[in-house]
């Protein structure tokens, strides 16, 4: 699996990356069945100027291709990076179970 993780316009945090790291858990463990290659693609990029961030998250897997992204203004960073990571995880459940429902119909 290959993880990427993008500070875009901010320094790197350590502290950030753990928090990422413990909310990607899960979805870590959902794509550990995946078949490979698999591509994580983490861009963060908060506002110095306003409370405005923007988080996107890209999974790339031969069965899923899907792309979460927050773009809010006065929200905690930490909310808007766990709000991406959640969705993501939720969509992918959703989009497994289509695929086995498509899978069962053949």
């Amino acid at each position: 699996m290959q993880k990427r993780v993008t500070f875009r316009h901010m320094d790197h945090s350590d502290m950030i990356e753990q928090h990422v790291a413990k909310k990607m858990h899960k979805v870590d463990d959902f794509l550990s069945n995946e078949p490979t290659p698999i591509s994580v693609d983490l861009v963060m990029e908060p506002s110095k100027t306003k409370q405005h961030h923007r988080i996107e998250l890209r999974v790339k897997t031969p069965h899923y291709d899907k792309v979460v992204h927050h773009e809010v203004k006065g929200e905690n960073f930490y909310e808007a990076l766990d709000y991406v990571i959640d969705t993501m995880y939720r969509e992918l459940c959703e989009a497994k179970k289509k695929l086995k429902n498509h899978l069962h119909n053949q």
